[in-house]
């Protein structure tokens, strides 16, 4: 590995200005878009209700207002820390209850406005950046340069802005990665150094972190198993003291998780019903497109979709960047070093990709189920940077310092224009909804009927956040045909079964007409003539 430097003047205050504006960028509009499908579930949580619960006393075909919605979106009296647990152990087992258990608590001393529960996000977002410089320490063992490129690049990455206005638990699973990262590192690199005091705290901290990091997400199973890969190729398979006690302290984390694992059996039904719905079917093709996309998000997102033609070559730019990086990475440095970047980019990918390309699943083009991929990719392309900024050839230097203030200056545009959106690809099911309220607010009296099928249930709570007070929902529960009161001026169908569309159009004699839709859901309308004859 060559020998790199002190990281120049210019750099380190180009750093400097990149870190302010990723910080600014995430306090910047942090309640501005959509309050999305996934998030209402984590204020579910917060308020310690049930799905079961809600469908009992929403969905039961009665007209109700949006302050309906709100009961299960906050801080309940009725409602304590064990109800928050006991409904994911019930309804949501693959989520493990560490940062809903932190929200809750944040909660109830901040509130439970928009603003209040992303705003916990954003401040653990703030522990991503000593933690990846702790990391790159342990990692390549240089004082600035690597660190340094590699908090700028955090900074200004689209996806780190993402979840860390994003009311989940993603950006506490990407600290948590971190912190096991480079604890075990340092832990294996004080227990080769014989410092035994020193080599105790820091397997403690391992285990810890393992503990927390499970938690967290169960996918840090993976991550564990590229850690326990790592320790046993660097020492070439041998049953060693250092494999022993590194086993250890792996199985005490996985022990210290096992009342959850206990949980997750006893729902078993459950768990499987929840984690087989966010499968579905894409071709191979579209599998990779989607898997390029994911990977120049990393740098640069300005929400193109795999509609749009600019996203196929600015992917393929980002895939060639990344296939470099891995070569100088591993042409350059030590075993010890490339093996961990390696390891931590494949073994957590892998198991979702291969499946999903094989039997059509969709799972591996969520993005943020590839988080340990993507910090691997993003420490593999540092150590590209840092590397050739100090390359001996002046030319070259030049090229790639400017090579590296583009990646810069594209995360910071990506950063300025996501910031200021009312939503995201990110968003999912929920990246339509502005425009449905939009159209729904436009509406004298408006009345949205719908049912908790599918994505419905997250949804309505979702448009309820951006919906104006005088819209009424009337939710209705199996496939009843809903009885449609008087005196509303416009009646919506939001994302019907057709079951329900045509029952309505049967019942009333009421044509009813697509006025939004897209790859996720629609928005009908019945049309206006038709519905006043009889109900104006």
């Amino acid at each position: 590995m060559r020998h790199i430097k002190l990281a120049p003047n210019w750099l380190r205050f180009l750093i400097v200005v990149v870190l302010v504006l990723g910080v600014f960028f995430r306090f910047f509009n942090v309640d501005g878009k959509v309050y999305g499908h996934d998030e209402t579930y984590t204020s579910l949580r917060i308020s310690g209700y049930t799905t079961t619960e809600v469908r009992r006393q929403i969905f039961n075909g009665r007209v109700v207002n949006k302050e309906a919605f709100a009961k299960f979106q906050r801080i309940n009296p009725d409602k304590n820390l064990g109800d928050t647990v006991k409904s994911l152990a019930i309804e949501d087992p693959h989520h493990p209850p560490l940062y809903y258990v932190i929200a809750r608590l944040w909660a109830q001393i901040f509130g439970t406005s928009v603003t209040a529960i992303r705003s916990l996000s954003v401040i653990i977002s703030l522990l991503v950046f000593p933690c990846f410089y702790w990391l790159c320490r342990e990692l390549f063992n240089v004082p600035f340069s690597v660190p340094f490129v590699a908090i700028a690049l955090i900074a200004i990455s689209p996806i780190h802005l993402i979840y860390a206005q994003q009311a989940r638990e993603y950006i506490l699973w990407i600290v948590t990665i971190l912190l096991s990262s480079a604890s075990l590192l340092r832990a294996l690199r004080l227990e080769s150094e014989q410092r035994l005091p020193d080599r105790t705290l820091a397997w403690g901290i391992y285990t810890l972190t393992l503990a927390l990091s499970l938690y967290t997400s169960l996918l840090s199973g993976f991550v564990a198993v590229a850690h326990g890969i790592y320790v046993m190729a660097t020492t070439e398979f041998r049953w060693t003291k250092k494999v022993e006690i590194y086993t250890l302290a792996s199985l005490t984390g996985f022990l210290a998780f096992t009342p959850w694992i206990l949980v997750i059996l006893t729902n078993l039904l459950q768990f499987h019903r929840k984690t087989a719905g966010t499968t579905g079917k894409l071709s191979p093709l579209a599998l990779i497109q989607s898997w390029l996309i994911n990977l120049s998000r990393i740098f640069f997102d300005l929400n193109f979709g795999l509609e749009n033609p600019l996203s196929y070559p600015i992917s393929y730019i980002f895939l060639i960047l990344l296939g470099y990086s891995l070569y100088i990475l591993c042409r350059t440095t030590h075993p010890k070093i490339w093996l961990f970047i390696v390891l931590l980019i494949t073994v957590p990918a892998i198991p979702l990709m291969l499946p999903d390309f094989i039997f059509g699943g969709t799972r591996s083009t969520a993005e943020q189920y590839l988080i340990p991929s993507f910090l691997g990719i993003q420490l593999a392309v540092t150590y590209l940077f840092a590397y050739q900024l100090y390359d001996g050839i002046i030319l070259l230097r030049r090229i790639w310092q400017t090579v590296l203030v583009v990646v810069i200056m594209g995360g910071v545009v990506s950063c300025a224009v996501s910031s200021q959106a009312e939503t995201w690809s990110s968003k999912g099911v929920s990246s339509g909804n502005p425009q449905v309220a939009t159209i729904v607010n436009q509406a004298s009296r408006p009345l949205l009927i719908s049912d908790s099928f599918g994505i419905n249930y997250g949804n309505v709570f979702s448009l309820s956040y951006l919906v104006e007070p005088k819209v009424r929902f009337l939710l209705v529960k199996d496939k009843n045909i809903p009885t449609i009161p008087k005196g509303f001026t416009d009646v919506f169908l939001l994302n019907p079964s057709s079951t329900l569309r045509k029952g309505i159009e049967k019942k009333y004699k009421f044509k009813i007409n697509r006025a939004y839709g897209d790859k996720y859901y629609s928005l009908w309308k019945v049309a206006k003539l038709s519905f006043s004859k009889k109900y104006a």
